[in-house]
């Protein structure tokens, strides 16, 4: 006979079969719309590039090879593919300032936010937000009317007598940093104010009633509380910048190209579609191992925190 326990568990077995059967087709979807085009991707690396684009279907490495290593067309040695590797490096140094930029100006920016009454907050919000209803083309296109040689930044200078020629700011990594940090600015603002909200202010008055600097308040209370906003804020905007692709290929011009900028250029006029499907995978993975470093450091601070 069985006893109420063993009913319970079928009951409770049947509960979650049904949910998986409900969930089934949306999970098929996401699997045919996310797996699928990267796995196809990962084969396309595989190949060999046609003549026009396309593919031959004919087992390849070179593509692998060519994202880190160029083949010398006289002897056939190898050697590091310089170019390459500058736009690796201009990639992860222009998306790593980003972070830094929008986390310098976005936490004392939510602070701020997080400090006012419930009415006023709701509208600093709103402002906040305003820049997600323009498409990024048009505020790129805003930031290099600000920049270039003609631009309002460089008649304003030149109006007061600081400088006596136009500053040339346009197709650098100057104007792409300044516009990622302008364009992703508000996905560091929102999760950090999403974190101090919930700060308890009493614990920051009672750092004062305690004759603490406001540096010591800010560096013990405030930013150990607000370091999930942090963290999530940094990955909201690194990721993004790192395949960024309309903001360096407007702002920095056919010279500063980013990981995105390869990847399109070996799909468009290189012709070369594996090469492409490698680089693809290959900025993936950095992707993944800097959500990998995110999680690992998130679970050693909670349990750093859960320890005290």
């Amino acid at each position: 006979m069985a006893t109420a326990a063993d009913i319970a568990r079928q009951a409770r077995s049947r509960d979650i079969r049904g949910r998986w059967f409900l969930a089934s087709p949306a999970l098929v979807i996401i699997a045919l719309a996310s797996i699928g085009p990267l796995a196809i991707v990962m084969v396309y690396s595989f190949l060999a590039p046609g003549s026009y684009g396309d593919v031959i279907w004919k087992y390849s490495p070179d593509a692998w090879e060519s994202v880190f290593l160029k083949r010398d067309i006289f002897d056939n040695s190898l050697s590091l593919a310089d170019a390459h590797l500058s736009i690796f490096w201009r990639s992860l140094r222009l998306s790593f300032l980003t972070t830094l930029i929008a986390l310098l100006f976005g936490f004392p920016t939510a602070y701020f936010i997080a400090t006012r009454s419930p009415r006023t907050r709701e509208i600093w919000l709103f402002l906040v937000t305003i820049p997600f209803w323009t498409n990024l083309l048009i505020r790129t296109f805003a930031i290099q009317e600000l920049i270039r040689n003609e631009g309002i930044v460089n008649k304003l200078l030149i109006r007061i007598g600081m400088i006596d020629a136009p500053i040339q700011m346009m197709f650098t990594d100057f104007a792409i940093l300044l516009g990622m940090a302008y364009v992703y600015f508000p996905l560091m603002v929102l999760p950090l104010y999403a974190s101090m909200e919930k700060i308890d202010f009493r614990l920051v008055e009672a750092g004062y009633d305690l004759y603490a600097t406001r540096w010591k308040v800010l560096r013990h209370v405030i930013m150990p509380m607000t370091r999930p906003g942090i963290i999530a804020g940094s990955i909201l905007v690194f990721i993004p910048t790192l395949g960024a692709y309309v903001t360096p290929r407007v702002l920095g011009g056919g010279r500063n190209l980013m990981l995105g900028n390869l990847i399109e250029l070996q799909f468009g006029q290189g012709r070369n579609w594996p090469l492409g499907a490698a680089l693809s995978m290959t900025l993936l993975a950095i992707v993944l191992l800097a959500l990998m470093v995110y999680v690992r450091f998130a679970a050693r601070t909670g349990g750093h925190h859960h320890g005290q």
